[in-house]
């Protein structure tokens, strides 16, 4: 009985790392210029959060900004300082 090939679909399936050319660079850059977040840049751009947080980091760009809370209060005010509470 001749030996049969195995199918080399499933290794060829797996996920290969893509070189970042020039142009990923360029847009990765824009899009933390414009901070952009990093769930929209990965669908844009194909590329998974994580390969694009490296390559931001490799390059020193700012990347998964954080905005600001919608209920922020001004410093010095808040429950530290007893805000709501009878004095006692």
């Amino acid at each position: 009985m001749p030996k049969m090939k195995k199918s080399l679909s499933k290794s060829n399936s797996r996920q290969r790392r893509r070189p970042w050319t020039k142009s990923d660079i360029r847009d990765l850059k824009a899009h933390s210029k414009n901070k952009t977040p990093v769930t929209t840049i990965s669908r844009t751009m194909k590329r998974t959060p994580g390969a694009l947080r490296q390559q931001a980091f490799q390059l020193g760009v700012p990347l998964g900004h954080r905005r600001r809370l919608a209920h922020s209060e001004p410093a010095g005010r808040g429950r530290a300082q007893g805000k709501g509470m009878n004095p006692g």
